[in-house]
């Protein structure tokens, strides 16, 4: 495996096969557990910002911590399972805490002591679950076809993302203001998808490798390791977050409160659609253009927000599709690159690690765009981030971009 393969397609037979049976399970999970999480964390903006009457640099200080503080969880995480070669049972630890999480929100009662914990406990059981879910697509998923399989897998999860806020708003039509009944509803989705997780998802082991291929120095010797972790965490440094390009377009749109967890549905309706088209895109023109491409489309948001003229629903429309595409091209992407590159013995490490270095640079980067919104106002805090992006963008290129040996 060439680092080369990141910018080409495989030679050789081209046809596509089926998805396999565990990508497809995993799939299910996530979709299940996503309907529970947007339920809550779509309205999560609003309610912080216009709810409690956050600063934006206040705001952008949670949003950075909601994921970059699960960092040393992910490689916790990661090491232990392929530590033990177990996958399975730390993805369910890490399902299991964030279904919890949701009675934690019932018992903060309001508190912004206690909704942070409930948060960071939420976040924890995402940071321990997503690199052994990715690293058993990958083990579940022959080479070529690992970007078909990380956009079945990202469609499903993104059908999920799309429900979600739509049950929100069903159960507060049914129950108006019970916010309460949306957190226990969330905490019962939850639960089924821990249930199908159980039931459904077969644990894949890796090669049994020598104790020696499982030190940190066999993960970080090679090229491919070394090339992607920097270039996760410049890819990191080019986002600001969705709550804050929510807020933004809300704002230059002046659209009512009731329609703001609308856009998180929209956008998930995009990413819906374009993900599995464009992982089978990236299996057949190279990885790295589709993920570089998605990045470009966030850049041109961050553009378009800053510069347009007017608002109006045409700018409403115009960010959504731009936001759908970079996630579709991005999510699985950057996980489909980076699998192939990782020695098979530290896969589930290999993969939190590029997690974890684009969280950190990820909480970075909320937290300077909150301040920089807060002291600058909104167009220069944009037309800093799209330079931010552009530069990042040009560093990734550099060091993703040439044929040396990976890691085998």
């Amino acid at each position: 495996m060439y680092l080369s393969t990141l910018t080409r397609p495989a030679r050789g037979h081209r046809r596509a096969g089926p998805v396999a049976a565990n990508v497809v399970a995993l799939g299910a999970v996530s979709l299940v557990t996503d309907v529970s999480a947007e339920m809550v964390t779509a309205i999560l903006p609003l309610y912080l910002v216009v709810g409690l009457q956050f600063s934006p640099a206040a705001y952008g200080a949670i949003d950075g911590l909601y994921s970059g503080a699960t960092v040393l969880l992910r490689l916790v995480g990661g090491y232990a399972a392929d530590r033990v070669d177990r996958r399975k049972p730390v993805a369910l630890l890490g399902y299991g805490a964030s279904a919890a999480a949701k009675l934690g929100l019932l018992a903060a009662a309001g508190s912004g002591i206690g909704i942070g914990l409930a948060i960071t406990a939420d976040r924890a059981g995402k940071g321990l679950r997503t690199a052994p879910r990715d690293a058993l697509i990958t083990l579940s998923t022959p080479p070529d076809r690992l970007g078909r399989a990380f956009g079945v897998h990202r469609t499903m999860d993104a059908a999920g993302a799309f429900a979600g806020p739509l049950v929100a708003l069903a159960v507060l039509a049914a129950a108006p203001g019970s916010y309460d009944s949306v957190i226990m509803t969330s905490f019962c989705v939850a639960l089924l998808g821990v249930l199908v997780l159980v039931l459904f998802v077969r644990d894949t082991p890796g090669p049994k490798p020598p104790r020696e291929a499982l030190r940190w120095r066999e993960l970080l010797r090679g090229p491919a390791a070394r090339r992607l972790v920097p270039a996760s965490v410049l890819l990191g440094l080019a986002t600001i977050g969705d709550g804050f390009t929510y807020l933004l377009v809300a704002q230059r749109a002046d659209l009512a409160l009731g329609w703001f967890p609308l856009l998180a549905v929209a956008t998930s309706g995009v990413y819906l659609l374009l993900a599995t088209p464009l992982g089978l895109l990236a299996d057949r023109a190279g990885r790295l253009p589709v993920v570089l491409g998605g990045y470009l489309t966030l850049t041109a948001t961050y553009l378009l927000l800053g510069l347009a003229p007017g608002g109006g629903l045409w700018l409403v429309g115009a960010a959504v599709v731009l936001h759908g595409t970079f996630y579709a091209a991005t999510d699985g992407g950057l996980m489909a690159l980076a699998g192939p590159l990782l020695p098979a013995a530290l896969r589930t490490t290999g993969i939190a690690l590029v997690q974890s270095g684009q969280a950190l640079a990820y909480l970075l980067s909320s937290v300077l765009f909150g301040v920089a919104w807060q002291a600058w106002g909104t167009r220069p805090a944009l037309l800093g981030a799209a330079a931010v992006s552009a530069a990042a963008l040009a560093g990734t290129g550099v060091l993703l971009r040439s044929p040396e040996r990976a890691v085998s």
